[in-house]
């Protein structure tokens, strides 16, 4: 990957920015059953989808929404929605809640949405991007609090599930916004070895991400280790990920199988599960409710309006780059 620029909307504020070994440290929550989501882009219908499939889990369960969870909620009502529900649980904050939180630069220096979007993204997606932004975050001043409550967030979480150590972000194991978890990014084996000496640093078994729009899991190969690191990325939790299905996907770490029928594909580890889980959402009234905010002509609609139509060509065997089962 090419060093970002300083273009908004392609560079990385240097805020944005930890080390692998910040999670070295022990995790503060530990569970039986997790749920990481990224990417709900606003989606209300996909947020109530995801409720009430974590509401039918059973036993200790966590839900995490890490980050981008605003977007395309540029009405006051559906953002409210979304700042309610996801608050409600454990969450962290992405590029898009870090910049509407954000005060101006003294520099005067501008990062646009924050996506540090590499160079195969086109620069007009970019710059409709940074659009969106700017309404996005007026919707979101004009609401008493929300910004304050979109700072307070974390930028990453440790959590372990079972004896799994899983650490959870937006984009990477060094930036809010970095892409190297990318499905793109992960083909390289130059980039697999970058992320073999990150699991080193971090001490993890997992690393779970978003951001980046397209789901992978990753297996990572490092000697020494008696289990494998992975990569989940979930993709979007409120946009089609997969060909020919309209539906989020949200990653799911277990000590038991999922027992819907929802699980899109995964792996199992032992007595470990790791699976991505569709968010079949209300497709009908979700795009009523996105042209409503975004009719055609406007940037989100030149931007997503066919993704969210379904025309989505990754499938699973792009996404699944791991053994479905390690003893």
């Amino acid at each position: 990957m090419s060093a970002p620029s300083e273009q908004p909307g392609r560079s990385c504020p240097t805020h944005y920015r930890y080390g692998p070994t910040v999670f070295a440290a022990p995790a503060r929550a530990h569970c039986e059953v997790l749920y990481v989501v990224g990417g709900l882009y606003g989606n209300v219908p996909a947020l109530q989808r995801v409720l009430a499939l974590f509401d039918d889990e059973r036993g200790d369960k966590r839900l995490v929404f890490n980050g981008d969870f605003h977007w395309f909620d540029v009405d006051a009502s559906a953002f409210a929605q979304i700042q309610r529900g996801v608050l409600a649980h454990g969450a962290t904050r992405g590029n898009v809640e870090t910049e509407l939180a954000a005060q101006p630069a003294p520099d005067g220096r501008d990062a646009g949405c924050g996506c540090a979007y590499p160079d195969w993204v086109g620069d007009a997606v970019v710059e409709r991007s940074n659009r969106i932004l700017a309404r996005l975050r007026a919707t979101a001043r004009a609401m008493p609090g929300a910004c304050g409550e979109l700072e307070s967030l974390p930028m990453w979480r440790r959590i372990d599930v079972g004896e799994c150590r899983v650490a959870i972000v937006h984009g990477d194991a060094q930036s809010l916004s970095g892409w190297g978890f990318a499905q793109e990014s992960l083909r390289e084996p130059s980039q697999r070895r970058i992320a073999a000496r990150w699991f080193e640093q971090a001490r993890v078994d997992v690393f779970a991400s978003s951001h980046t729009c397209l789901p992978v899991f990753q297996q990572v190969d490092l000697p020494g280790r008696a289990f494998a690191p992975l990569v989940l990325n979930n993709g979007a939790a409120g946009m089609p990920n997969l060909v020919g299905a309209c539906e989020g996907l949200l990653t799911r770490i277990a000590l038991r199988p999922f027992e819907g029928t929802g699980r899109r594909f995964g792996l199992r580890r032992g007595g470990l599960h790791f699976d991505a889980i569709a968010i079949d959402y209300d497709d009908a009234a979700w795009r009523r409710g996105f042209l409503a905010q975004w009719p055609a002509g406007s940037d989100a609609h030149a931007s997503y309006w066919s993704r969210i139509g379904g025309t989505v060509e990754h499938t699973i065997d792009d996404a699944l780059r791991a053994p479905t089962v390690t003893a």
